[in-house]
């Protein structure tokens, strides 16, 4: 039986100071912080999640904010881009609102005829709103600054810049059950469950580009969606199959992980659907307090005074 993935899961980046990256993503994107927690890893840093109201997988971007870490330096075996899909007609919208809130944006572009627009958030993360009318789990913020009917609506696609393309694609195709799409100027598309919004990897080949390397305003991970632990230990399988060394599988509470790098040195995870955010904080109240997995909890006096405080926006429209 082969198993495949379904799509993002969520993306995982690396912000500068944390009230910035906060205000931006919720006061400016009108995204929700479903979640105000700590890298497990590294529990002297936070791990903000946003998302739509409910925390869907496909939705979720997150930061580990380092804000002393050099910024990223852009280079082959990393993912460079994120983009956002938007409603078909909501880009004048967007630009309306770049404008009132400074924020720079480029001309607007064609990518595998959808209507794009890029820009990068303030600590320097390649960002881009994708026009796009593709179904998708998403649940509307009515606190969010962004009228409903022009809110993100979760990830579009992800960019990948590889040395060397074939090793990947076979990644993809093969050991992670993605589709083949087509190439546009320069790029390779694949998807997951053949296609569609949030199910998008778009991959380039720079064979004489330098090695990208971690940093604010970078992409730290991909993790693409698996239902459940059958799921992801089938798919753990076939990408050892390939040569590569998948980790064990890692509670994160919330969802299981397995993490990988791809043949090109992008870091990829296997995420499981659920749990949920839900799991430890009633709906209506996310990312309102700290939240620590069961295991960090008895340190949280420890944590909480090495962290800086953070304020949620005041959410302006």
């Amino acid at each position: 039986m082969n198993h495949s993935v379904h799509g993002i899961h969520h993306v995982t980046c690396i912000a500068g100071d944390p009230q910035e990256n906060l205000d931006f993503y919720v006061g400016v994107l009108g995204l929700r912080l479903v979640k105000k927690s700590v890298n497990q890893d590294a529990p002297d840093t936070y791990h903000l999640f946003f998302a739509d109201a409910v925390g869907n997988p496909g939705t979720d971007l997150t930061f580990f904010p380092w804000a002393q870490m050099e910024p990223a330096r852009r280079g082959v075996g990393l993912a460079n881009e994120i983009s956002f899909a938007i409603p078909v007609g909501a880009l004048d919208f967007w630009r309306e609102r770049f404008d009132a809130q400074q924020v720079k944006y480029d001309a607007e572009e064609i990518r595998f005829g959808e209507k794009t627009v890029t820009f990068r958030d303030p600590h320097g993360l390649p960002l881009a709103l994708v026009e796009s009318n593709d179904a998708r789990d998403f649940v509307a913020w009515d606190a969010s600054p962004v009228p409903t009917e022009f809110q993100l609506r979760g990830m579009h696609a992800v960019r990948l810049w590889e040395r060397a393309l074939a090793p990947t694609a076979k990644l993809l195709t093969e050991h992670l059950g993605m589709t083949y799409i087509g190439e546009d100027n320069g790029w390779h598309r694949y998807g997951a469950d053949g296609g569609g919004s949030g199910k998008w990897v778009d991959a380039q080949e720079l064979p004489s580009e330098r090695r990208g390397a971690w940093g604010t305003g970078g992409v730290h991970h991909v993790a693409w969606r698996v239902r459940d632990d059958a799921e992801q230990f089938g798919v753990r399988a076939q990408v050892e199959s390939m040569g590569l060394s998948p980790t064990p599988q890692i509670d994160r509470f919330w969802f299981r992980s397995v993490y990988f790098k791809e043949p090109g040195g992008v870091l990829f995870e296997l995420a499981t659907d659920g749990p949920g955010f839900d799991r430890d904080e009633d709906m209506s109240h996310l990312g309102e307090q700290l939240i620590l997995p069961p295991w960090l909890e008895p340190h949280r006096a420890q944590i909480e005074a090495m962290l800086p405080p953070l304020e949620l926006p005041r959410v302006k429209a």
